[in-house]
């Protein structure tokens, strides 16, 4: 039996961005996140594209949840991207919004990302 395959982007509910804002570090996350997948493990990217590019949408509520979820999937090996925002418009430059899992497979994912809530 194959293993599923998705990706996970976290959006961090403490930083105070618009609906737009939210959306495109969602979005910078999702890409990112690919780049460096289709790098390291090309052939779970492309079983990812083949099937519909699964994606599932979550949320922190606090910075403390979100360097937490950052130190466990470093040293899970579970492939993700941290979005810094340049600070042109609604945060300061620096600032961490998002993260970006994966792909990869659901229940590595899923060992790290169950707890928390859809956005």
């Amino acid at each position: 039996m194959e293993k599923e395959i998705k990706q996970v982007i976290i959006l961090r509910k403490d930083v105070k961005m618009g609906t737009g804002k939210m959306v495109a570090q969602g979005s910078h996350a999702s890409l990112m996140s690919f780049l460096h997948t289709e790098k390291s493990y090309p052939e779970i990217a492309k079983k990812w594209l083949a099937e519909g590019e699964t994606k599932i949408v979550l949320k922190v509520n606090k910075e403390d949840e979100f360097e937490e979820l950052k130190n466990r999937l470093k040293r899970s090996g579970i492939p993700f991207q941290v979005v810094k925002d340049a600070g042109q418009t609604q945060v300061p430059p620096g600032t961490e919004t998002a993260i970006g899992v994966g792909p990869y497979y659901t229940d590595e994912i899923n060992k790290i990302t169950a707890k928390l809530k859809l956005l």
